[in-house]
């Protein structure tokens, strides 16, 4: 007993699983206490019982499973992870607990069941007890038909699907158990509360017996809609609130909310699809043919049996259609006809909306067959028909309709009438706009005029059928002439009428169509939208993007009485809710001067037509007075235009009271309720006056006043007739200019453009110049509106004119209208409907199109035509197209009855002949652009077989269908297309190219579009087939398309529809529309409707208007697709209020500007620091995943809500990828600004761009990376150090884009994973890039294998983490991969680690199968590296790839610079450590990790510092041997092994002791051998670290600060002096360079990188020897070309010219004339003005050794001149030219060029001259004879002082001439100083001024003076003094001495002084500036 009782010991999870019955109870009971006990829903307690619920439920102790049935069910109730044992836990209620006895089980199984369903997993539990409805226990069968009753019952229909529990109703009633047959009624008479009637079709075939009751109980139910009572979580809300309602008795309220449920389950939708085709008869075709009308009745009837199936399968049933047509049209027999008819209505009713396609065909015949008087007939038509209807839209056969109405039997108008009156009884006020109603309209007001009576009632019953759909508002402007009569019997039959969707009615509506109902809800839903939108589409005419938008009512077309609608904000009314506008009788003469005088002073009404002017005008003041004081309700306008008019009226001779007249005119039009009446009276007068010159102006202010008052269509259509009645060219002219300008300022709505063609062809036509022009200019307006058809007007004007026309079209091109200023204010009045009106931006669409005269090409198309085209012989074909083709392009507009064509055309889109294939496609749209907007009446039959050519396997015929498609949509809008079922069933097919091309399609479409047809969700289970196609193209357009699906149907909608998916499809599918939600952009905004023309501009091809609701066209296919979303996201509805609209955005938009001038990243202190102890301590989530998920995102955008600009992050987290582009911009812009923000936000900015990673759109990836390259130069140029987390989180995704397919990209992210060395050490970037080569995209191994090889060669292989050994092995793998450039790649990176490590490697990588080995060896043979260099290049490489990367890598804040690990890295590999060799002692083991991550914080413990003797360790340094050799493991060996003992130094460098670091330096430069072996890299790098610790303000705050400078000033003098000296001058001079070239640089680190030059030119003298000179002067010539002369004055400060001049001028006394030969490296040599600038300095300094010398030092001089001017003649004289030519030296070269010609008298100028102009050579030569006589002049001046007479201009400006003389240490050479102050003293001596000395260029005595004098004056040394001071004071903190160069300066001057004997005093004010220094 004692092993029974051991479990009570045991935990409770464990209890609930033990064998013993008894342990179970008790484990279950006590889950059960601690279930009820838990409160949090999250708490991690839940998920132990994960695993168990299941065994809970299925115990097989029927006590026990009690207890734990309670128990799941207050787990399933509180769990928050509940949800994840639905499946498993239904199943095992269904199949272990509704097969128990007892009574209490079931209860709780179905209890779970409802809870389940509770908790949102309704589908899973329906779909579970839906199996077990197939169990062989009846039960269990039983229990679940209840538990669905129950769930039903409780949670309604929304939520318990009932399509497939109807499915098998029929079913369980057959069953033999009586108690299922009992349940399956009790479920039958539940889902009928639900749905009604719709459920009686699926039914109908059970037992008679069992209909009859389940009617009776049906019966029984109360009429009111069903509530659900339990509601699911998410919807415990309602739940509350239907609570308070039923307690406060709203119950009314709450029905009233659910009433439209009734209709939601449409019983057509719980029926099985039949297929009828394959069952007709075989021989239907011909017996429908026979000539006995028996026959053709069998055939009839035989297809009457198979359309009485309620739904049918969708096919092609094009030739039953044809057939049955034919039978009604033109069968003889009546009764055959109405069986016919009866046929259709059977398919239409069947097929629904795929019989759409077909209705256009059917139903003029069915109209025109209603001349049938049997009523049997005329019935079954009537059916028919309206049958017909339900599959169609009223926009669709509207023309068809139309075009019967003018029929003249009145039979066929009467029933033609009252099918209008029953279709419109379908609409609602939106799906029945103001376009469609008014041709309508207009066709039923002739038949209230009809002889016929039935005719007129029909009449009566459809207008006032519409009058009821839409309002009195909408039909009234349409009914403006019917008498009062008539109008009253309108009203009368609109109240009779009852409505489909209004007042609860539907009584009058026949059982079909009440059945056809549920379905229709859909059906004119998007009929409705589809009338909005389509109606926009005829604005294009054949262009489509160039429609002229008129946001406006109907076109007016002179109708006195219609409402007007610039505004489009409902009907044109200036006061009330009247509709009508105002409308005046005209008064007479008596009435007028009646009603004038009571408002108008009397004298002013008796001197209108005085005599006298003077006394008209003072009448006028008047008359303007008290007009301006007039109240609006009191002005009688007709009366005072009137008076205005009386005589002499508009004759008057006075321009001062005409220019009165005609401003009073304006001013009541402005003020007064103005009529047409009223302007009927002055408009003659006006246009009259519009030409004159004084006048003009005033007329067209007046004539704008009116068209305001009256509107601008009805106002221009009178001026334009009344200024073409007359002859006056200049009224004419101006007329035209006045209304180009009106157009702008109106908009174009409404105008009537067919009067204005022809009036402007008339103007066009005018001898008058001026009248022509104002025609063209009128044209440009109307262009901006209308778009390039309006060209077509104009073909056949003269080539001349039309040329013109064209320019001014060009002119428009891009342009966009301007907003309407005018005519917008007073139509608000009617705003208050515009919900009724939304459709009238549609009204103008169809004037344009209407302009375009179409021609009727049906009779072209022969039956012999159509039988061509259909032809077995292709050519027969071809021919038939061609004609077709012909026909079209002669017709150009045509109109949409194209006979037979359709049929013929659609079978030739499946010819096997691909050509006749793309023949007919560009038919189509050929047929598209000449049919316009009406060939979507076609898009059913012939636009869906154009997307099925788009599955062809050629890329053309793709390409062809592509652009057909687009061609068609642009006309016909997207609605069409989408309607219906035609588009899912093409995406059903599983043809890869099909799928890609039309998901791409979709994708470029569906963003601009507004709203969808619900059809569209149809789509949407063959959209996720696609997401999982095994074509990798499918799948990535189905994942673009998938936002924008989303963006229409919802996220929840399509959620629910992955419900039929597999449990692994649902989960991909899930995690994608997650993705796709949060990319998901928003929906276009709603058209524009108060501005009268588009936002967005309709100019000529290029602007969707935006007033079109159609928005798919927005961009042309040229542009790209997120053009639509930019003119969404561009602010669509800003104009949406006129003129206020406008201003506001502005406002707002500076505002945001305001807002967006800070910084976009905010320093937040330890901000960084703390988001990485949240992630170490698991507070965050850690960024790792596959794919970023919501959680990822939003916790991003919280952690950035603190450091990232408000905006900002609205950007970088916008669904739309363009404001991501735009988030970057402005990232890059801030990049260098922000420097420490940006490190700040570091971690945050990579994460965000690591999620940029996973987004699809290029542009926005290639912006990213991009930012990445600057972004990672600049935290290298900052010496920024990456930390772990920022690496770990960014790395592995910047890997992944190394595989990216475009090599644009993979070439960025290698450069960016190259610049990521420079802040994040090699070493540990190895094992990231080592990840991504296990990746299954072959590209992307590929890539990472190259990338291991880059890094092996760069840095050695210490780089390979773990252990090589490891790395190689797995490299080692990729030899025998797959995928050829994968193979490549390995082979290639294992040579490149055998290039460095010689054949150590095969050890390394292991065994190796043979195959790949011998391929390794091959390529190892191939390769033409051998080991043996390996160690000397890979030295060298290494700082070269550094260098080229950063050259100015600081070893401070990375502890020892990258290049310090890099080197140390070197060393190891040079020493050849095998795996073995890791076995080192404690003090030569290195620590990888701290060295290379060193941040200059870390503190090492090393050991003191041994000092070993290094005295032989040279040989082996200078020819490292190749063999690996391990390193000897014992401390008393190391003199053996240099390696090691260089090692050992190294790692002391490495320390990140500053002090221990430089001990180690200045040791290993103490060895002279060794110091020498530095190349330039590493001593640049050396140099660079060293000069920025000495400048590192953070030394100071230590306490040995002093120490450290004092140790790191001694090691630099140590590196300048033991360094070769080649080496470190070319390394200081690239280092100055950069320096200076460094906009962010300290201008002390350059300083301190002079003053090193300054000690190298001190050293010269003695190094001049060892030196490379060559590779001096080209590092000095480089320097000289990217800092030219000018560039280097720029410097704020003069030492980096100074120190270069210097260092030239040392070279050159040292070397003399030789100094020319060392140019050798330098490639070209004019490039910079080194070779210009040597050759001065020799020449200098020759003519002033040759001033001290005898004759032979001169002989050899001019030896040395001749020499070097014969091989530089040319160089010198292009140098000398070039500076006469510029504006600065041009003196400097007259005088240069003097010299030059007195010393070369032979020297040839010529060729230098003639290609110049002959001014520029009469310039030089009078130049040249100006210097020769200033120099004779000056000569016998300066003879007579003793001076020499040579003289030469030279070309160094006085500052910098000092500097020369400065570096002189010998006193050999005189600086041009000093001949300067000799030109001082003769000045004076002449009596002249000094002052202006400094401006000109100073003068050098060049040639042989007879005596060696050298006056140096006071003013010399004074300006040389105060030079020296400022240096001191500048430099004041250096240790490097420079005293001996500034002794040097004073020493040069006064030794070479003999005269002046002030000198002395100058040495002690000298000596006392040292001493004070010092």
């Amino acid at each position: 007993m004692g092993d029974d009782s051991e479990w009570v010991k045991l935990p409770v999870d464990q209890k609930c699983e033990h064998k013993l019955w008894k342990a179970r109870l008790s484990g279950y009971e006590e889950a059960l206490k601690i279930f009820q006990k838990i409160k949090d829903e999250k708490s991690p307690e839940w998920s132990k019982y994960l695993g168990l619920i299941k065994k809970f439920v299925t115990d097989s102790n029927a006590v026990v499973q009690l207890k734990g049935l309670e128990a799941a069910l207050v787990y399933v109730e509180n769990a928050h992870v509940a949800g994840k044992t639905t499946g498993e836990v239904v199943s095992g209620i269904v199949s272990k607990v509704f097969n128990q006895p007892k009574a209490r089980a079931k209860e709780l199984g179905i209890e779970i069941c409802l809870m389940y369903i509770e908790i949102e997993k309704g589908e899973a539990v329906q779909e579970e007890l839906l199996k077990g409805l197939d169990s062989k226990n009846p039960k269990i069968t039983v229990a679940c038909i209840e538990t669905l009753r129950k769930a039903l019952s409780e949670f309604g229909s929304k939520i318990i699907l009932l399509k497939p529990i109807i499915k098998v109703l029929p079913k369980l009633f057959e069953s033999r158990e009586k108690a299922i047959r009992d349940e399956a009624k009790l479920i039958a008479v539940e889902i009928y509360r639900w749905i009604r009637d719709a459920l009686k079709a699926p039914l109908q075939n059970i037992n008679s017996v069992q209909l009859k009751e389940l009617e009776e109980e049906w019966c029984k139910l109360p009429p009111g809609a069903p509530k659900p009572t339990r509601f699911l979580r998410s919807q415990q809300e309602l739940e509350a609130k239907l609570e308070q309602q039923q307690s406060a008795g709203g119950d009314a309220e709450g029905g009233g909310d659910d009433g439209d449920e009734v209709p939601q389950i449409d019983a057509y939708e719980l029926l099985e699809a039949v297929e009828i085709l394959s069952k007709l008869p075989k021989d239907f075709y011909d017996k429908i043919e026979a000539k006995k009308w028996q026959e053709r009745k069998e055939a009839l009837e035989a297809v009457e049996i198979l359309v009485k199936n309620p739904k049918l399968e969708a096919g092609d049933y094009s030739d039953l259609v044809k057939a049955l047509k034919k039978v009604v049209g033109k069968d003889t027999n009546v009764m055959l006809v109405a069986l016919a008819a009866k046929c259709l209505t059977g398919l239409a009713v069947g097929l629904r909306k795929k019989f759409g396609q077909y209705a256009g065909h059917v139903v003029p015949t069915i109209l025109e067959k209603f001349k049938e008087k049997k009523p049997q007939v005329v019935q079954a038509l009537q059916e028919a028909i309206d049958a017909i209807f339900l599959t169609t839209t009223l926009q669709s056969i509207s023309e068809d309709i139309l075009a019967v109405m003018d029929n003249k039997n009145p039979t066929i108008k009467q029933q033609t009438s009252l099918f209008i009156a029953r279709s419109f009884r379908h609409c609602t006020s939106s799906t029945l706009p103001k376009s469609l109603l008014k041709p309508f309209c207009a066709a039923l007001l002739k038949h209230i005029n009809d002889s016929a009576p039935e005719v007129r009632d029909a009449a009566f019953e459809a207008l006032g059928t519409a009058l009821k759909v839409v309002g009195e508002k909408a039909v009234n402007p349409f009914l403006a002439d019917v008498d009062k009569l008539k109008l009253d019997r309108i009203k009368e039959c609109s109240e009779k009428v009852e409505l489909v969707y209004g007042k609860k009615a539907g009584a009058t509506a026949d059982k079909r169509e009440s059945k056809a109902l549920p379905g229709k809800t859909v059906a004119s839903g998007a009929a409705g939208d589809k009338d909005v939108k389509d109606a926009a589409a005829p604005k294009s005419g054949p262009v489509k993007k160039a429609s002229v938008t008129k946001a406006s009512g109907p076109p007016k077309k002179g109708k006195p009485a219609t409402s007007g609608a610039t505004g489009g904000a409902g009907s044109k009314n200036k006061k009330g809710p009247d509709v009508k506008e105002i409308v005046e009788p005209e008064l007479s003469v008596e009435v007028c001067e009646e009603k004038a005088s009571v408002v108008l002073p009397p004298t002013c009404l008796q001197l209108l037509d005085s005599g006298n002017w003077k006394e008209r005008l003072a009448c006028m003041e008047e008359f303007q007075k008290a007009v301006e004081l007039m109240d609006r309700t009191e002005m009688p306008c007709q009366a005072l235009v009137r008076m205005l008019a009386k005589k002499p009226g508009w004759k008057e001779t006075n321009f001062q009271v005409m220019q009165m007249k005609l401003h009073i005119v304006a001013l009541v039009a402005q003020k007064g309720n103005f009529s047409k009446t009223s302007a009927q009276v002055v408009l003659d007068g006006l246009v009259d006056k519009i030409g004159d010159v004084k006048c003009g102006n005033n007329a067209k202010e007046a004539l704008t006043a009116i068209a305001e008052a009256c509107l601008l269509p009805w106002t221009a259509e009178q001026v334009m007739s009344m200024a073409f009645s007359q002859k006056n060219p200049k009224n004419q002219s101006e007329t035209l200019n006045w209304l180009s300008n009106a157009i702008k300022e109106f908009g174009f709505s409404g105008l009537n453009v067919k009067a204005f063609i022809s009036n402007v062809k008339t103007a066009l036509a005018a001898t008058n110049p001026a009248v022509r022009t104002s025609a063209i200019t009128l044209l440009g307006v109307m262009y901006l509106y209308v778009g390039p058809s309006l060209r077509m007007f104009f073909e056949d004007e003269k080539t001349a004119l039309l040329s013109q026309i064209d320019a001014e079209f060009e002119k428009m091109q891009g342009q966009t209208p301007p907003a309407p200023t005018r005519g917008t204010t007073k139509n608000t009045g009617g705003g208050t409907d515009e919900g009724e009106d939304g459709d009238e931006p549609d009204e103008g669409g169809s004037d344009v199109v209407d302009l375009l005269p179409r021609v009727e090409i049906s009779d072209k198309i022969t039956l012999e035509l159509v039988s061509k085209i259909g032809d077995k012989n292709w050519k027969i074909r071809k021919e038939g197209l061609d004609e077709v083709s012909s026909i079209i392009n002669e017709a150009k507009f045509i109109q949409p009855n194209i006979g037979e064509l359709p049929a013929a055309l659609k079978g030739r889109l499946n010819d096997s002949n691909k050509i006749l294939v793309q023949q007919t496609l560009n038919i189509l749209q050929q047929l598209a652009v000449a049919m316009g907007p009406n060939v979507k009446q076609h898009v059913k039959n012939l636009g869906i077989p154009i997307i099925t050519v788009l599955g062809d396997s050629k890329n053309n015929v793709r390409a062809a269908a592509l652009a057909t498609v687009n061609a068609w949509a642009e006309q016909t809008g997207m609605k069409e297309w989408l309607e219906g079922e035609d588009l899912s069933e093409e995406l059903k097919k599983e043809n890869p190219f099909l799928r890609q091309e039309l998901l791409g399609w979709l994708a470029e479409k569906l963003p601009a579009l507004r709203s969808t047809p619900t059809d569209l969700i149809l789509c949407v289970p063959h959209l996720y087939s696609c997401l999982e196609d095994r074509n990798g193209d499918v799948r990535k357009k189905a994942q673009d398309a998938l936002p924008f699906f989303m963006m229409h149907l919802g996220y929840e909608k399509m959620a629910k529809a992955t419900g039929k998916l597999k449990p692994t499809s649902k989960d991909q599918v899930l995690a994608m529309l997650e993705k796709a939600k949060v990319n998901m952009p928003a929906k276009p905004a709603a058209p524009a409707k108060t501005s009268s023309k588009p936002a967005g501009g309709a100019g000529p091809a290029k602007f969707q208007p935006v007033s079109a609701p159609v928005e798919d066209s927005m961009s042309s296919p040229a542009e790209s697709k997120p053009d639509p979303k930019k003119a969404r996201g561009g602010g669509v509805s800003s104009k949406a209020k006129g003129v206020q609209g406008k201003k506001m955005p502005s406002k707002a938009s500076l505002k945001e500007e305001d807002d967006r001038s800070g910084p976009i990243f905010i320093v937040v202190p330890n901000g960084k620091e703390q988001r990485m102890k949240d992630e170490k301590a698991l507070k965050v989530l850690k960024w790792n995943f596959t794919t970023p998920r919501d959680e990822y995102i939003e916790q991003l955008k919280m952690q950035m809500s603190s450091c990232v600009a408000r905006w900002l992050q609205d950007e970088m987290f916008h669904s739309d990828f363009q404001h991501h582009n735009k988030a970057l911009a402005v990232m890059v812009d801030h990049l260098e600004s922000e420097k420490e923000g940006v490190i700040s936000c570091l971690d945050l900015i990579l994460k965000w761009l690591t999620l940029r990673f996973f987004d699809t759109n290029t542009s926005v990836l290639m912006k990213a990376l991009e930012y990445l390259k600057s972004l990672f130069t600049l935290l290298s140029d900052e010496e920024y150090h990456l930390t772990e987390n920022e690496a770990s989180s960014f790395i592995p995704y910047l890997v992944l884009k190394v595989g990216e397919p475009k090599d644009v990209i993979r070439k960025d992210v290698r450069a960016i994973l190259n610049r990521m060395c420079l802040v994040y050490p090699a070493s540990k970037m190895f094992p990231f890039i080592m990840e991504g080569t296990k990746s299954k995209n072959s590209k992307q191994r590929a890539e990472c294998l190259e990338e291991l090889g880059c890094l092996v060669e760069s840095y050695g292989m210490n780089v390979c983490q773990p252990t090589p050994g490891k790395a190689l092995k797995e490299m080692a793998i990729h030899i025998g991969d797959r995928d050829n450039t994968v193979r490549n790649a390995a082979l290639n990176t294992i040579v490149t680690v055998y290039n460095v490590h010689g054949d150590q490697v095969f050890k390394l990588i292991g065994n190796l199968s043979e195959k790949d080995m011998s391929m390794l060896e091959e390529r190892i043979k191939r390769s033409a590296k051998r080991p043996a260099a390996a160690p000397i290049k890979q030295v060298e490489e290494r700082p070269q790839r550094t260098q080229n990367l950063n050259s100015n890598a600081n070893m401070l804040r990375k502890g020892p610079a990258e290049d310090m690990s890099s080197r140390l890295n070197q060393a190891r590999s040079l020493s050849g450590h095998s795996e073995a060799a890791h076995t080192v002692p404690r003090e030569f083991q290195l620590d990888l990790d701290e060295i290379e991550n060193d941040n200059g914080t870390v503190r090492c413990e090393m050991p003191a510092l041994v000092q070993h003797k290094l005295d032989d360790i040279f040989e082996p340094v200078l020819i490292p041997e190749p063999k690996i050799r391990a390193v000897s493991p014992h401390f008393d060996d190391m003199h053996s092994n240099t390696a090691s003992t260089i090692n050992f130094i190294i790692s002391q460098v490495a320390s990140g002791d500053i002090n221990t670091s430089v001990q180690a330096l200045t040791q290993l430069f103490q060895m002279e051998n060794l110091a020498r072996e530095a190349s330039t890299g590493v001593l640049k790098d050396l140099m660079h670290g060293l000069i920025t610790l000495m400048l590192d303000s953070r030394i100071e705050d230590l306490e040995e600060g002093q120490q450290v400078f004092r140790s790191v000033n001694l090691l630099v003098v140590k590196v300048l002096e033991k360094s070769d000296q080649t080496n470190i001058l070319s390394a200081l001079l690239v280092l100055l360079q950069d320096s200076l070239l460094a906009t962010a640089g300290s201008p002390k680190f350059s300083e301190l990188v002079m003053k090193c030059l300054w000690r190298m030119v001190r050293l010269l003298p003695d190094t001049i020897n060892s030196i490379n000179l060559d590779r001096i002067l080209l590092d000095i010539h480089i320097f000289m070309k990217v800092f030219p002369k000018e560039k280097l004055k720029q410097c704020k400060s003069e030492f980096p010219i100074r120190t270069l001049k210097t260092l030239l001028h040392t070279l050159c006394k040292l070397k003399g004339p030789k100094i020319l030969d060392h140019l050798t490296m330098i490639d070209n040599k004019n490039e910079s003005e080194l070779e210009a600038h040597l050759c001065r300095m020799m020449k200098h300094s020759l003519d002033q050794m040759g001033s001290k010398s005898d004759k032979e030092t001169e002989k050899g001089a001019s030896r040395m001149d001749e020499k070097s001017s014969k091989a530089k003649v040319s160089d010198f004289l292009a140098e000398i030219f070039k500076k006469i030519g510029s504006k600065e030296n041009t003196k400097e070269g007259l005088a240069e060029l003097y010299e030059y010609k007195k010393k070369y008298s032979d020297a040839d100028i010529e060729p230098f001259l003639k290609n110049s102009s002959q001014f520029f050579q009469s310039y030089v030569e009078r130049g040249l004879r100006v210097i020769e006589m200033e120099r004779e002049g000056k000569g016998r001046i300066t003879s007579s002082t003793g001076i020499s007479p040579q003289m030469e201009v030279s070309c160094v400006p006085t500052p910098t001439s000092t500097v020369s003389s400065v570096g002189n240490t010998n006193g050999e050479e005189v600086g041009p100083s000093v001949y300067l102050e000799r030109l001082k003293i003769l000045r004076q001596r002449c009596g002249l001024e000094n002052t202006k000395q400094d401006d000109r260029p100073s003068l050098t005595l060049l040639s042989k003076p007879s005596v060696p004098t050298v006056v140096s004056s006071t003013d010399m040394l004074h300006s040389k003094l105060s030079q020296i001071r400022e240096s001191r004071e500048q430099h004041q903190h250096l240790d490097l001495d420079s005293n001996q160069m500034h002794s040097a300066t004073t020493s040069s001057s006064s030794s070479s002084s003999s005269t002046a004997a002030n000198i002395d005093d100058l040495k002690k004010r000298l000596e006392r500036i040292k001493s004070s220094r010092k």
